[in-house]
């Protein structure tokens, strides 16, 4: 259906603005509510690992730290995905529904009108 400028309007169009505003979402709330809790808990786990391969209490080596390192980066890496993957699936679904509701209502427009005179 053509808009005000008489140009075609794409299909999808809000679909594709919902993905990224959902992305930019994702990455904000990954930015103030993720970021921290992935690396205490990647930490947490790190040491556990780290203690059942090296014994507790830990040595200040260089296996035992980097076991922790990697095991934080892991953390924050896994919460990153989650909360930007989520966080664009939910701004996809919310766009694709929108277009899905402006496309019923065009139909539902355009066969209204289209009425056969004889």
């Amino acid at each position: 259906m053509p808009n005000s400028r008489g140009l075609e309007a794409k299909t999808g169009e809000t679909t594709k603005k919902g993905l990224y505003a959902g992305l930019g979402a994702g990455l904000v709330l990954f930015a103030l509510v993720g970021l921290l809790p992935g690396s205490f808990i990647g930490g947490v786990i790190g040491m556990n690992i780290a203690g059942n391969i090296c014994g507790l209490p830990l040595t200040v080596s260089l296996l035992p730290r980097l076991i922790v390192a990697v095991s934080m980066l892991t953390g924050v890496l896994l919460s990153g995905v989650v909360f930007v993957s989520g966080g664009a699936l939910a701004g996809w679904l919310i766009g694709y529904v929108i277009d899905a509701v402006k496309e019923s209502k065009t139909m539902t427009i355009g066969h209204a009108h289209t009425v056969k005179i004889k």
